[in-house]
């Protein structure tokens, strides 16, 4: 039985393509035959978005079968897992409750544990290939949490000015976590959002291939319209339009994932 591999992906500033990367990363391993699991850990709804239209996320969010209400019973994942319209790729859909995790966490007993046991029984099993976890754009309990229950982290970071802002921070609160979840690994950064005529692309790209010890994903996104009308239609582009070219440029990002997992 092959393990499976827990991948985070996070990063502490809003608007870097997080859950985007994530749907679109976890949709390119569909296709390539993986089994996939999609956890939304974020209360902003996108990755449940990217697959279920806006009535039934926000219905899912306010009845039980949602991360919040597994959270707070401490409960086995496995009966929160709903089928996405995609072979090989299912979905724990997330709530708007989860704004107020961080608050109810404090005073569980070893708090920063409680989604990795809750994943357990699930990651045991073996159904899955991969389980990626959309992580909110904060650093706090609820952060850790999802990290505590991740193998490996991958930093999605937007091409521009404000792109790289808090990234320090981002690798300080990896070193915290790391001193109670020693296997954590850094995966590496993916660039999204990305216009290469622009001279910021290029400042973005020197600067983080100056960063030591930190792979830096070859393959990067670039600023597409297939990708917003994907959202639009509660799609991953990677299957809303096969040709366009974001879509080859996810699978290539989620080949790439796949293979430095393996090593």
């Amino acid at each position: 039985m092959s393990r499976t591999i827990t991948i985070c992906f996070t990063n502490n500033k809003g608007g870097s393509g997080k859950s985007t990367t994530c749907s679109n990363v976890g949709a390119a391993m569909a296709q390539a035959g993986k089994k996939v699991l999609l956890i939304d850990g974020d209360m902003q709804l996108n990755l449940s978005l990217s697959f279920f239209p806006e009535e039934w996320v926000l219905e899912q969010a306010a009845g039980e079968k949602n991360l919040y209400h597994a959270i707070g019973k401490q409960q086995d994942l496995t009966d929160y897992i709903v089928h996405t319209p995609y072979e090989n790729l299912d979905l724990i859909p997330s709530s708007t409750l989860m704004s107020s995790i961080e608050y109810e966490l404090f005073t569980k007993w070893q708090r920063e544990f409680i989604l990795k046991k809750c994943l357990q029984k699930v990651k045991d099993s073996g159904k899955y290939d991969y389980i990626l976890i959309d992580a909110p754009p904060t650093l706090g309990g609820w952060v850790m949490n999802i990290l505590c229950a991740s193998d490996r982290v991958l930093i999605p970071v937007e091409a521009s000015p404000w792109g790289m802002f808090g990234l320090a921070n981002m690798f300080d609160f990896l070193g915290e976590v790391r001193q109670i979840a020693e296997n954590l690994q850094v995966l590496g950064i993916a660039v999204t959002k990305v216009d290469t005529r622009k001279n910021y692309f290029k400042q973005t790209m020197e600067t983080l291939h100056e960063m030591e010890d930190i792979y830096l994903f070859e393959s990067y996104i670039r600023v597409d319209s297939a990708i917003e009308w994907a959202q639009d239609s509660s799609a991953p582009v990677v299957e809303f339009k096969k040709s366009s070219r974001s879509a080859k440029e996810y699978k290539a990002l989620a080949e790439e994932v796949m293979n430095r997992v393996s090593r």
